[in-house]
């Protein structure tokens, strides 16, 4: 695909997009904070001074910036003042120690992360939104629709917070938590680059997961950022009425168009795709499904994560048995495909993506 025809991808696609918000104060980059000191009548330095603060030390108010002015510093706190998340609830796995924890936003909204320790190090799956519009039929997180999208600082507080709530040091990040990332795109380019800055946490972009229902023209505008993440492609199902019946997003863009922008990525990046597979019973988890999963991604370089699904009372999916995901798995395996299932973390909290936040809203909701 040439330059030419990506760009119109991009621009012509019937996706509308959600209204431009300017980055706050922690979202800035270096040289934005260098233009902003310049506005206030400070020096350019000053900026660097301000970055350390917000993102090495990850100090929670401008008092403790102790070599700015005085000045600068009320003057900061009248025009861009800071704002930390507020844990409203935490659950703990007492099986593997998985935490869920459900955070208060500035404006009262609430959104969820969860905190997995693993052998290789510790990994946050994040919220990119409050709520999703995407609507996906098994999923929680869409029930109540979009209320909004994450700043970028929204996104790097779960990880800020959970440091200094753990003690421990995150080494890994899932952008797969409430909401669609490539719906809040500019937002997750800013989150991507500046935690990986290494003036912050410098965590390594390869250990950084992002992931998607499927919006192709972000797709193609992704292959273009010069990120080295990882794209994980929601699929769920390995012909379109299928998906059509399980994901909106399919009424849009069908699973070549959808194939052909995943080819386009991994030629342009050289990143290895992973296509996430949810396995609901007697929807999409036969034999046939797995043969026919096997031949579209043949001669993609690519992994498939099995996940088995997490029932959602409202919705109408159920779980596959343990002896028909293992079939699954074998089936592609015998085609070539690299798959593994899902380790499942913290089964005995509400671990399915929204759950949490759903029972707090209805308790809300309740005493209202």
């Amino acid at each position: 695909m040439t330059e030419q025809q990506v760009e119109k991808n991009s621009r012509g696609a019937a996706w509308k997009e959600l209204p431009a918000v300017a980055p706050d104060i922690r979202s800035m980059y270096l040289p934005e904070l260098k233009q902003l000191m310049e506005e206030m009548g400070d020096k350019p330095f000053r900026a660097k001074q301000l970055f350390g603060w917000l993102h090495e030390k990850r100090v929670e108010s401008y008092d403790e910036m102790t070599n700015l002015p005085a000045g600068l510093r009320g003057k900061l706190q009248e025009q861009y003042p800071l704002h930390t998340l507020r844990v409203v609830d935490m659950q703990e796995s007492r099986l593997d120690g998985t935490r869920k924890y459900l955070f208060a936003l500035h404006d009262g909204n609430v959104i969820e992360s969860v905190w997995m320790k693993y052998r290789h190090g510790n990994s946050v799956c994040i919220s990119s939104q409050v709520g999703c519009r995407m609507g996906c039929r098994f999923c929680a997180s869409t029930l109540g629709g979009l209320v909004r999208s994450l700043q970028a600082s929204e996104m790097l507080e779960q990880i800020y917070r959970i440091q200094q709530l753990t003690g421990e040091r995150v080494s890994n990040i899932v952008v797969m938590g409430t909401g669609e990332p490539m719906d809040n795109y500019d937002n997750i380019l800013r989150f991507v680059r500046l935690v990986s800055m290494p003036e912050g946490l410098g965590i390594s972009q390869r250990n950084i997961t992002v992931s998607t229902c499927g919006i192709v023209p972000r797709i193609y505008d992704l292959a273009e950022a010069d990120l080295a993440i990882t794209l994980a492609i929601s699929l769920h199902a390995p012909e379109d009425e299928k998906r059509r019946e399980m994901m909106p997003i399919a009424d849009r863009y069908s699973i070549s168009e959808l194939l052909d922008a995943c080819r386009y990525y991994f030629k342009k990046t050289g990143r290895r795709l992973t296509f996430e597979y949810a396995l609901a019973a007697d929807a999409n988890d036969a034999e046939s499904d797995a043969l026919r999963l096997a031949g579209l991604l043949k001669g993609l370089n690519c992994h498939v994560n099995l996940i088995p699904i997490n029932p959602v009372k409202e919705r109408k999916y159920g779980r596959s048995g343990k002896k028909v995901v293992l079939n699954f798995q074998n089936k592609l395996e015998k085609c070539g495909i690299n798959v593994t299932i899902r380790r499942e973390m913290g089964s005995d909290i509400d671990g399915a993506c929204g759950q949490l936040r759903k029972s707090y809203l209805d308790n809300q909701e309740k005493h209202t």
